[in-house]
Formats: C-alpha cells, sequence, structure tokens
C-alpha cells in the first residue's frame, strides 16, 4: 500500500510519499480501505516531536473508510461496513488495522469524509465541557483556538446546552466563519489582549470555563478570563510553547484547570458511547463538522505545512 511516512521527526517535508507493507488483521480488529484521513493537531505535533513507533513511521490518529477485513473474535463488525476509526498512529495510508473497539460504525448516507473528522475532535469538546468541564445551561464559555477542529467543536455544543460562547481566532475573517456555529462574541488575539476583551464582554466577571488546546502563553490568558470559581479543560500544546504559567489567580479566584486526554479513557464505555452518539448526532444534522481544504494523500507534507499556517477553519482531510 501506499502511505505518508517518515524517518526523524521535524519540519512537513519529512513526510515522503512510499510504498509500506499492508497492514495484518488482529484477531480483535479490522482493517478498513482508507477513504479519508482527518488530520489532528496531535498528528502534526507526532510528526514535530513525537515517538516513532516504527521506522519508517506512518502517523495519524483518525480515519474513515470501509471494512476489507475482520478479525475472528470481532461479531458485531462486517466487511463492507464504514466505520470512522482512532488509533495511536496509522491513519496515513491507503489500508489501516485498528482495534474493533475504536471503530465506529457511520449511519448508512452519511459522508465518510464527513464522519472521519468527529471521534477525536468532538469527542474531546465534549469531555472538555461536560466531563471535567461541567458546562451548565447559562454559563459563559470562553474557547480558545476556536477555528481549531476541537474548537469547532466546542462552539456548536456549548451553544446548544445553552451557554454564551466567545471564541478566539488569528483574523477576523477566520472569526466570522465561526459565528454559524454558534460564536456569540469574536476575538482576534492577533490585535486584542484576550483577558481584557474577556473581562469588557463579560462586565468585569469573567468566563465560567475555558476550552483551551493552545496551552504556553495563551494558557495564561485562560487563566486571567476566569470567573470566581471559574474552570479550565487545558486539552492540547498546539502552540508548542512551555507551560510556564503563574498558576497564583487560580487561589483566589477559587478557580481550577485540569488537563483532558481523550485518548486515556477513549476505550472505556463511557468514551466510546460518547462518541458513537456524536457521531450519530451529525448524521442527523445535528452537528455540523467543517471541512476547510483536502489534498491528495501524496501531497501530506503540503496538507500539514497548510495546518500550521493558521489558515484553517475545521478540519484538513487527506484522501488515498
Amino acid at each position: 500500500m501506499k502511505a505518508a511516512v517518515y524517518y526523524k521527526n521535524g519540519a512537513p517535508d519529512v513526510l515522503k510519499y512510499e510504498d509500506v507493507p499492508d497492514p495484518k488483521c488482529h484477531p480483535s480488529g479490522v482493517v478498513i480501505r482508507v477513504e479519508a484521513v482527518s488530520i489532528e493537531g496531535g498528528d502534526t505535533l507526532n510528526r514535530w516531536r513525537g515517538a516513532l513507533t516504527s521506522v519508517p513511521h506512518i502517523v495519524g490518529y483518525q480515519a474513515g473508510g470501509e471494512i476489507v477485513e475482520v478479525g475472528k473474535d470481532v461479531k458485531h463488525l462486517r466487511i463492507g461496513q464504514k466505520v470512522t476509526t482512532v488509533f495511536g498512529a496509522g491513519s496515513h495510508a491507503e489500508l489501516r488495522a485498528v482495534a474493533a473497539r475504536n471503530a465506529w460504525p457511520v449511519p448508512d448516507g452519511f459522508d465518510i469524509k464527513l464522519a472521519s473528522a468527529i471521534p477525536v475532535p468532538f469527542g474531546t469538546a465534549d469531555d472538555c465541557l461536560f466531563e471535567f468541564g461541567h458546562l451548565k445551561a447559562g454559563e459563559t464559555v470562553l474557547v480558545q483556538a476556536g477555528a481549531s477542529g476541537v474548537g469547532v467543536a466546542a462552539i456548536q455544543l456549548a451553544k446548544r446546552a445553552g451557554a454564551t460562547v466567545i471564541a478566539t481566532a488569528s483574523s477576523d475573517e477566520r472569526l466570522e466563519r465561526l459565528r454559524p456555529l454558534g460564536m456569540d462574541h469574536g476575538i482576534n488575539y492577533k490585535n486584542s489582549d484576550v483577558a481584557k476583551s474577556v473581562r469588557k464582554l463579560t462586565d468585569g466577571k469573567g468566563v465560567n470555563l475555558v476550552v483551551d488546546p493552545v496551552g504556553g502563553s495563551t494558557l495564561q490568558g485562560s487563566i486571567n478570563s476566569l470567573a470566581y470559581r471559574g474552570r479550565i479543560s487545558m486539552v492540547g500544546a498546539a502552540g508548542r510553547e512551555a507551560m510556564t504559567v503563574d498558576v497564583g489567580p487560580l487561589m483566589g479566584l477559587n478557580a481550577s484547570l485540569s488537563g483532558v486526554f481523550l485518548g486515556a479513557e477513549i476505550g472505556t464505555d463511557r468514551a466510546h458511547n460518547m462518541i458513537q452518539r456524536l457521531v450519530d448526532e451529525a448524521a442527523r444534522g445535528e452537528l455540523k463538522v467543517v471541512i476547510d481544504k483536502t489534498f491528495p494523500l501524496s501531497e501530506a507534507a503540503a496538507a500539514h505545512a497548510y495546518i500550521e499556517s493558521r489558515q484553517a477553519v475545521g478540519r484538513v482531510l487527506l484522501i488515498p
């Protein structure tokens, strides 16, 4: 099969398009013919500095496609069924092997390209808001990096839950594209101080919850934006900066900072069922999956570079 691989960490240009052996099907797993790869923020981070679990390494968490092989111990999935999948690596390829537990059936008629972009960003956003963020109707949420995959999902889920949603992005143009998703107020972090803008928008109170997939210096702005007893769900390091922040303000506010990692619980019944619910809701049109741009799998390097240029709103896909 063809795959986008690399032999060392680094910039997008370490990705090469090569022939590699087909993956083997585990007795408790499936093999899919990949129809769409959703490039996750973690994929670019892993390419940059993550461990190479194989050489050459095929990066990638998330991909959707058609099952072409089923392990002997798998009873609930079948050849020919469309699924969206998550695993620690291996998405940037024509074929992918995953545990059956990490494959979610896609309802008939739902575009596999859209389904491929749901489990990680929407599941992460759901956990940030509800499982760990304890969001309640009537509260105000700040979504940092609102144009990211997690951001696009969090805006919709928070608005649907009855929250007022403030989001940040790197340009006014990107912010405008977030308004139809449920963003009430946008902050261009390139020309505005986020915490000061939040205070102004909330009459000095601050926000009840922050979803922060960026970390680094952005996390300080999240802390400084909190209301009394506010919460932060920190879910990534997209900014690639050291986490050097002053957490002192949390004490005076009786506020909390929680780290969130969907991967730690993705094998649980709770997380598995939550992701299936989100896939089904999107299939019914209750959630919008935003695809910014698609690239051929052979142009994975260009796709990664585009993501890192911070132009995208939503997900960027690779098509084998």
